[in-house]
C-alpha cells in the first residue's frame, strides 16, 4: 500500500461524492489517501475511467507509487494533456507528448 492521491479539475459533483467515500478531499479537488490498497485503487480507477467515457468533461488525475516507473511515481489522466515522466540524470521531470504536425498553409509571394 502506498500513497495516492487524485486531483480533479472542472468534473461533476457525483466524482466528489464518489471520491470522498474512500478517501478525504484535502483541498478542493484534491483526495489522498496514505494506505489505499493496489486492489481498491485500481477499482477506483475503473469506476471514474467508466463515468468520463460515458460523459467526459474536465480532467482526472491519479498519481500514486510505483517502482517500475520512471522515478518510482505513476500518473494516470482523463481528459488532462498527457504527460510522461522522466528520469534526467536522477532528476524527476514532466515532459508532455509531442502534438501531432499541424497542416501549415504555403505562404504567397
Amino acid at each position: 500500500m502506498g500513497m495516492t492521491m487524485v486531483v480533479t479539475r472542472d468534473v461533476v459533483d457525483r466524482y466528489a461524492g464518489f471520491l470522498a467515500s474512500v478517501m478525504p478531499e484535502i483541498a478542493p479537488g484534491v483526495f489522498a489517501s496514505p494506505n489505499l490498497s493496489k486492489a481498491v485503487r485500481e477499482r477506483v480507477w475503473t469506476v471514474l475511467g467508466d463515468w468520463w467515457s460515458a460523459r467526459p468533461g474536465g480532467s482526472i488525475l491519479m498519481v500514486f507509487r510505483d517502482e517500475a516507473a520512471p522515478g518510482g511515481l505513476r500518473i494516470l489522466a482523463l481528459g488532462a494533456p498527457t504527460r510522461e515522466l522522466a528520469d534526467l540524470d536522477g532528476v524527476l521531470v514532466g515532459k508532455r507528448a509531442p502534438r501531432p504536425p499541424r497542416d501549415t498553409p504555403a505562404r504567397s509571394a
